[in-house]
């Protein structure tokens, strides 16, 4: 897991969440490839990569400073679309061979776990403000 307390004195509650901690130990890794695979030739499609990991925690932690529940799901609505963005991403990296079918599969199945977290997460919220109507 990733380990904030000595770096840093002040708390964000995002940063209590297990699925922004997933998210940005999941963005090194697409950080990696993209320098790999970040030449001249490739430049736009590596910060297209860093630009869709990075938006997973970016919305998470966005939304977790909203003052209404509604508005923190509609956040890990987006969150869970950048999964599907980056889940893309990892096949068009396949397809022009900058990764192997095992790279691949570790990536999509590390995206699938932290998609079906968000989504947990966010039906949580929701039904916790349904039941306060």
């Amino acid at each position: 897991m990733f380990n904030l307390k000595p770096i840093i004195m002040s708390q964000f509650r995002f940063m209590n969440l297990e699925i922004w901690k997933d998210s940005i130990a999941l963005n090194d890794k697409f950080f990696d490839l993209a320098e790999e695979i970040g030449n001249a030739r490739s430049y736009r499609f590596a910060e297209q990569l860093r630009a869709a990991s990075l938006s997973i925690s970016n919305n998470i932690a966005e939304g977790s400073g909203s003052f209404s529940d509604k508005d923190f799901a509609n956040f890990l609505n987006i969150a869970r679309r950048s999964v599907f963005e980056t889940a893309n991403l990892a096949f068009v990296a396949k397809q022009r061979k900058h990764i192997d079918d095992d790279c691949l599969n570790k990536m999509l199945n590390e995206l699938d776990i932290l998609s079906r977290k968000i989504s947990c997460f966010r039906k949580r919220i929701l039904e916790t403000m349904n039941n306060k109507r």
